[in-house]
């Protein structure tokens, strides 16, 4: 039987290594144009982190998650602060997204289903380039993150129900590998591993860990590649 991991405060866990790649991804990228292009004409390239090691006994469930990328002067990911009361990931800091239901056309359609429903942005605000790979998480979610492009001018309604709070952070800080930590932590013989990407919001530190942290490493080693 798989163990429950114990609560722990994941800002505590051991840094293995400082990160060993200095380029960030390549500037061009990091506008929603090059965006446009990279996703029109792919490059070879390989996801870095595809599953996580198991940790929770439950049924592996399909979910989409959104990464809304806002067009301000410069590019800046929306996340959101998940309630502390929900079953799965509570209290973490994650992308707007959740499980595919059976109405949804495709994990697409359950993104933008999702991030409305989530935090008020409606689907014809956002213009979607494309998927990253399939990211399966330690709970058993198998999820398709979805990339768009979100026209600046909307207000946010978050569910209060699943959403303490909505913040936005620069997409060339979250692409910077400098801003990337990778963790350890031993539990019953099992070693495992994540990453994190701190962002201080004015005087409040944003600690983006796990399976958020996880997809935004793999696209950062799109927008590298």
């Amino acid at each position: 039987m798989t163990q429950l991991l114990p609560v722990f405060d994941p800002r505590l866990v051991p840094i293995v290594n400082a990160e060993e790649i200095t380029h960030p991804a390549h500037p061009e990228r990091l506008t929603a144009q090059g965006l446009r292009q990279l996703f029109a004409n792919p490059p070879t390239w390989t996801p870095e982190l595809v599953r996580e090691i198991k940790f929770a006994d439950r049924v592996p469930a399909h979910a989409a998650v959104m990464l809304p990328l806002v067009m301000r002067d410069e590019l800046t990911l929306l996340l959101t602060q998940r309630t502390a009361h929900l079953s799965t990931h509570s209290g973490q800091i994650a992308l707007p997204g959740g499980k595919i239901d059976p109405t949804d056309a495709d994990p697409t359609a359950a993104a933008l289903r999702e991030t409305f429903e989530e935090i008020g942005i409606p689907p014809e605000r956002i213009e979607v380039l494309g998927t990253l790979p399939v990211y399966v998480t330690g709970t058993s979610f198998i999820v398709t993150p979805v990339v768009g492009l979100v026209q600046p001018g909307f207000e946010l309604v978050p569910n209060p129900d699943e959403v303490d709070d909505v913040f936005e952070v620069p997409l060339s800080f979250l692409m910077n590998p400098r801003h990337h930590r990778r963790h350890a932590f031993d539990f019953e013989g099992v070693v495992r591993e994540w990453y994190s990407m701190p962002y201080q919001d004015g005087d409040q530190e944003r600690f983006i860990w796990g399976a958020t942290a996880g997809m935004l490493r793999n696209f950062y080693r799109l927008l590298s590649a």
